[in-house]
């Protein structure tokens, strides 16, 4: 039986409706001879104000992003390439994931909220999600990103809910925990798998299906 406690459903998009990052940072990392983790502990340096920040709410351009992370990474001691580290962060859509989110669709209000930054994932990143979110809240457009709580506010503005009947599921618990706070019920995608029965717990549907043998053209791949 659907759930009677939610209205909307919220999904952020890498590390939940597409491939997350973290790999591309760890391939890079490899590839070009600097210790793992390097490049996350320099976003997770002065998080809030660090270049990487910067450029998710739209703060500075592309060029002036790559001169201060290129800074940033010399002062942390290792030298690398912004422009490489953007190009390498497009991700697969996860077929399974979409298929959710039609589903939630039928009963809740949908969200995407997703920390980007225009010249990388613009519309066109979306373009085969299309119809399926009542709204769609970027930190670049609107120069606030998570884990700040107006930007989980906003989307809840936008679909006409409270947080506290409203699901969010997110890979980073930095993000989740000001969700909670808001009453929101949340979510850690780490395995889709498992994330999708405890959203599958909370709100009473089911929403997968055998994609290998579902019609391919009602899938995104």
């Amino acid at each position: 039986m659907v759930s009677s406690d939610f209205d909307a459903v919220l999904f952020d998009f890498g590390g939940v409706l597409a491939d997350g990052p973290f790999d591309a940072f760890a391939r890079y990392e490899t590839e070009n001879g600097l210790p793992a983790g390097f490049v996350r502990a320099l976003n997770a340096a002065d998080h809030d104000t660090n270049a990487w920040a910067r450029l998710e709410r739209g703060e500075v351009s592309l060029d002036e992003f790559c001169d201060l992370f290129e800074h940033e990474a010399r002062e942390a001691g290792g030298i690398l390439d912004a422009r490489a580290i953007l190009a390498a962060l497009v991700g697969e859509i996860r077929p399974t994931m979409v298929e959710a989110v039609r589903r939630c669709k039928v009963h809740f209000r949908t969200g995407l909220l997703t920390n980007n930054f225009v010249t990388i994932e613009g519309e066109e990143r979306f373009e085969a999600l299309s119809g399926l979110f009542d709204t769609v809240i970027e930190s670049a457009v609107e120069a606030v990103r998570k884990p700040d709580p107006r930007f989980y506010l906003l989307a809840c503005e936008r679909l006409a809910v409270d947080p506290s009947r409203s699901v969010f599921l997110d890979d980073l618990g930095i993000n989740l925990k000001p969700a909670r706070e808001l009453g929101m019920a949340t979510i850690k995608v780490t395995d889709p798998d498992e994330a999708l029965s405890a959203l599958e717990d909370l709100l009473g549907i089911d929403l997968r299906v055998d994609v290998a043998k579902s019609d391919p053209e009602s899938h995104v791949g």
